[in-house]
C-alpha cells in the first residue's frame, strides 16, 4: 500500500469539511455497505447522493443514474465498485468539477490514482470514513 493513497490531510479535507458526497453503487439494499456507509455520513451531517443506474430513493435522496446526471455540485464522489470498474468514475468525478475523490476498502486503481491527483483532485484509496473517524476516535 502506498500511504499517499490514504494521506492524511485529503482524509481530514474530505471528512472535515466537505459536506455532499455522491456514493457510487448505493443502491436501496441494506445488506450492502454502501448503504450503510451512507447512513454513518448521514448521519455525520453529509448530504448523501445515490449514484446507481436504477437511480433510487436512498436515506431519503434522489438517486441519480450517473454523476453527469447530478443538477448540483459535489464534492465527494465516493465510489463502491470493483476495482477493475472503479477508474471510470474517478475520471467522471473530474470531469464534472468534483472536489476530491474516496475508493473504499479494497478498492485500488494506481493509474486512477496517479490520474486524478495529476488533475488537481485530492484521492484516498482502499480505506472507509467509518475506520478514518475510528482512528480519529469520532
Amino acid at each position: 500500500m502506498s500511504t499517499s493513497w490514504q494521506d492524511p490531510e485529503a482524509v481530514a479535507l474530505m471528512l472535515d469539511e466537505l459536506e455532499t458526497w455522491a456514493v457510487v453503487g448505493l443502491s436501496d439494499n441494506p445488506s450492502r455497505t454502501a448503504w450503510s456507509i451512507a447512513q454513518l455520513l448521514q448521519s455525520r451531517g453529509k448530504r448523501i447522493v445515490p449514484i446507481h443506474p436504477s437511480a433510487e430513493v436512498v436515506h431519503g435522496e434522489q438517486g441519480y443514474a450517473s454523476l453527469a446526471d447530478v443538477p448540483f455540485p459535489i464534492d465527494v464522489v465516493d465510489v463502491f465498485r470493483r476495482s477493475e470498474d472503479a477508474g471510470e468514475f474517478a475520471d467522471q468525478a473530474v470531469a464534472v468539477g468534483a472536489k476530491a475523490v474516496w475508493f473504499q476498502l479494497g478498492v485500488v486503481d494506481e493509474a486512477a490514482f496517479e490520474r486524478t491527483v495529476a488533475a488537481g483532485v485530492p484521492m484516498v484509496m482502499d480505506t472507509c470514513p467509518a475506520i478514518e473517524w475510528r482512528k480519529q476516535g469520532r
